[in-house]
């Protein structure tokens, strides 16, 4: 793959893309407690830190082994940074990272980062340019299959020819429901409830084949049956 990124792109959005209304409410909800969301993320992994430890290895062997073909100083577009872990993560390979958020508290942690990061919603927003990689984790939970559709889509425009998709989504097989509005109890409780969506492997795997995309790697990981998140690394 050639490092040199076309200063130009194929446009996926024609006229103004409609937020759903379940992910319209999720965005507003983060704009207002993501502040608590980071400092409960911080007191869960105080409560363990030799297997928060772990988790970040784990996920930072992950991630260099699914962008491993990706050129030198490839860009990385990352959409829902959060706090900004995983950027930095994806940063210390090499890449050259565009961090992203909506909640002025997340962004506020990305720029502590060492990131000028975008507010960015990957519905509604156009990407800025072309790139090699994008890195979507725990952010498809809070799309509902139409919004997933509309975030492949785009995203397959927006990579160069060979680029890498790498993305989770919360497994139905492990759930009762398909989708809920839930403020979870313990240490992620937020106090207002978000939407969440989960999903079958084979009905991703349909969504993922009419954006364009193949898959180069799938595994399941998390929970008590190592079953409860679907990770997919896709290719264009």
């Amino acid at each position: 793959m050639n490092s040199n990124v076309p200063l130009y792109f194929v446009s996926f959005t024609k006229g103004v893309i409609c937020l759903s209304k379940e992910n319209d409410e999720t965005v507003k909800v983060y704009g207002r407690t993501a502040g608590r969301y980071l400092e409960n993320e911080e007191t869960h992994q105080q409560k363990n830190p030799e297997r928060a430890e772990q988790k970040r290895a784990d996920l930072n062997a992950f991630i260099e082994r699914s962008f491993a073909p990706l050129p030198p100083g490839a860009l990385i577009f990352e959409i829902g940074s959060g706090n900004g872990k995983d950027a930095v993560a994806i940063r210390a390979l090499g890449y050259r990272v565009t961090a992203s958020d909506t909640a002025p508290d997340f962004l506020a942690a990305i720029e502590k980062e060492g990131f000028e990061p975008l507010c960015f919603n990957a519905i509604k927003d156009e990407f800025p340019q072309a790139y090699h990689g994008i890195f979507c984790w725990r952010v498809f939970v809070h799309f509902t299959p139409e919004d997933a559709r509309v975030v492949l889509k785009k995203s397959y425009a927006a990579l160069v020819p060979g680029g890498r998709f790498v993305f989770n989504a919360m497994n139905r097989v492990a759930r009762e429901v398909d989708n809920e509005w839930v403020d979870f109890p313990g240490d992620y409780h937020m106090g207002e409830d978000r939407h969440y969506s989960y999903y079958r492997d084979e009905d991703l795997r349909t969504i993922i084949a009419e954006a364009g995309f193949r898959i180069v790697d799938f595994h399941l990981e998390g929970g008590d049956a190592n079953n409860k998140w679907l990770v997919y690394v896709l290719e264009k």
